[in-house]
C-alpha cells in the first residue's frame, strides 16, 4: 500500500527521499501516564527512542552550518520552584557586540528530545550566523530525560522555560545580549511552550522580558483529529502520527481536561492573548498541525495582537529543524526569525 508521504504530490521530493523506507506506526491510546511511561521505558521503547536520537545526532553538519566565527558554550541555572538544574546551549558570533537574542525552546511534543542533539546544534548555529545570540534551553521533558537529568509533566517544562528566560534576561550584560530584544521561539512542542511562556508572562506582569514570540508548527490542540482543524485529518500520517492521546496523557491529562491554555494554548481566549508582544506563527502545508496554528494566528488578530502567519509550501511537520533535509527551507526560516528579532 502506498503511503501518504509517497503519494502526496504536494510534498517536496527531498522530504520523500529522506523518509523513504522509514516507518512510524501509530501507537495506541493509553489509560494513564504510568502506563505510558512503562511502555516508553521498556527495553523496546528505549531502543526505539535511542534510534531516533542517533538519527538526529547525525545531523550535526558543519557543511550546512559552520561553527567558524561562533562561540558555543554551556550555561546552567537553577529552575523555580523545583530547584532543579537546567542547562542552556548558548551560541553567539565571536566578539563583544551586544546582540538580540533568540531564546529557543526545542520540540518533541514536550515529551522528548534535547537542544544538544545534532540537528539542534546545526539549527542553533544557522540562526546565530545571522548575527544573533541563541540561548537554547534544555528543559525537563515529560517522558524521556535525554540530556536533562529529570522528567516531569506540566508545568515542569514550562517552569524551566520561564526560569531560564528570567535568568537570561538577568544576565544579559555578561552574555552580551540586549535585554530589550529577546524573542522566544520554538517548534512543535517548543511552539506550544513559546506561546505558553508569553501567556504566563502576561499573567505575572513580566511581558517586558520579551520583544516577541515566534512559534513554528505549534503543537497546541492536545487532541487529534478535530474536524475544526481539517489538516489534522488530511495530513495525519505524513511522517508523523498524531491521532492518539499519548502526548496529552504524557504532559498531563488533568490540564487538558481543565482546558488549561498554558498546557494546551488552543484553549486560549482573546483575553488570554490580548496584550502579547508581536507574534509570528509559521506553519507547513503538509503538517497535521497546520490548521491549529492558523486558528491561533486568527485568535491573535482578533485580540488586537500584532501577528503574522507564514506557510511553507511542500513542507511536513518541523522540517526546518532537520536542516540536512531541506537546507534552503531551514535557512529561509532562520532568516525570517532573525529579521523578526532585529526589526
Amino acid at each position: 500500500m502506498t503511503s501518504k508521504l509517497e503519494s502526496d504530490p504536494r510534498i517536496d521530493p527531498r522530504i520523500k527521499k529522506f523518509f523513504a523506507g522509514m516507518t512510524s506506526a501509530p501507537k495506541s491510546d493509553v489509560s494513564s501516564r504510568e502506563a505510558l511511561l512503562a511502555q516508553e521505558h521498556s527495553p523496546e521503547g528505549r531502543a526505539a527512542y535511542a534510534r531516533q536520537v542517533a538519527l538526529f545526532d547525525t545531523m550535526d553538519s558543519e557543511a550546512i552550518a559552520p561553527s567558524t566565527g561562533l562561540t558555543v558554550r554551556t550555561l546552567s541555572f537553577t529552575s523555580a520552584p523545583d530547584g532543579n538544574t537546567v542547562r542552556i546551549q548558548y551560541i553567539r558570533p565571536d566578539g563583544d557586540a551586544v546582540l538580540p537574542c533568540i531564546y529557543y525552546i526545542h520540540g518533541g511534543r514536550m515529551q522528548f528530545s534535547s537542544c544538544y542533539e545534532g540537528n539542534y546544534k546545526t539549527w542553533g548555529r544557522m540562526i546565530a550566523a545571522r548575527g544573533l545570540a541563541v540561548a537554547m534551553v534544555d528543559f525537563r521533558n515529560s517522558v524521556h530525560a535525554d540530556s536533562a537529568a529529570e522528567i516531569g509533566p506540566f508545568p515542569a517544562g514550562l517552569n524551566d522555560c520561564i526560569s531560564g528566560l528570567e535568568w537570561v534576561h538577568a544576565n544579559a550584560a555578561s552574555l552580551g545580549i540586549d535585554p530589550t530584544r529577546i524573542v522566544v521561539a520554538g517548534e512543535s512542542g517548543g511552539g506550544n511552550l513559546s506561546l505558553a511562556v508569553g501567556m504566563k508572562l502576561k499573567q505575572t506582569g513580566q511581558l517586558g522580558l520579551i520583544k516577541g514570540i515566534y512559534a513554528l508548527c505549534p503543537y497546541i490542540a492536545g487532541q487529534w483529529p478535530q474536524a475544526r482543524y481539517p489538516s489534522s485529518i488530511e495530513n495525519e500520517g505524513i511522517v508523523f502520527h498524531f491521532g492518539d492521546n499519548r502526548a496529552t496523557v504524557a504532559y498531563g491529562i488533568e490540564a487538558f481536561d481543565a482546558r488549561n491554555s498554558l498546557a494546551w494554548p488552543a484553549f486560549a481566549t482573546s483575553e488570554d492573548v490580548a496584550g502579547l508582544p508581536p507574534v509570528v506563527i509559521s506553519v507547513n502545508e503538509c503538517d497535521a498541525l497546520r490548521d491549529e496554528g492558523i486558528a491561533f494566528y486568527r485568535l491573535l488578530l482578533g485580540a488586537g495582537v500584532a501577528a503574522r502567519c507564514r506557510q511553507v509550501m511542500g513542507a511536513c511537520h518541523g522540517i526546518e529543524i532537520l536542516p540536512v533535509v531541506c537546507p534552503d527551507i531551514a535557512r529561509s526560516t532562520a532568516a525570517d526569525i532573525a529579521d523578526f528579532a532585529t526589526a
